[in-house]
């Protein structure tokens, strides 16, 4: 089994369509195995949506306002809180 260190390291580089379909098969075997691997696979999903949301919805500028950020903050910690309490 590979290591928490490495499973993070593969979730990322899933994220971006850069791993192999051997680090997927072992990122998988590991995420149900490794709670803690587990959230942080859901949480940087989320964030991934979540940024990729506000980028495109923000068509006219390559970075968020100030609100934007306050408001990307918020779902953030509520996201947090609501998987803490899983």
């Amino acid at each position: 089994m590979i290591s928490c260190d490495e499973a993070t390291a593969i979730c990322d580089k899933k994220q971006y369509g850069e791993a192999t379909w051997m680090e997927r098969v072992k990122l998988n075997f590991h995420l149900m195995l490794c709670k803690h691997c587990r959230a942080y696979s859901m949480q940087n999903n989320y964030i991934s949506r979540l940024l990729s949301k506000y980028l495109d919805d923000s068509c006219e500028s390559d970075h968020l306002e100030d609100k934007e950020k306050h408001e990307l903050e918020e779902k953030l910690k509520i996201h947090i809180k609501d998987i803490s309490k899983n």
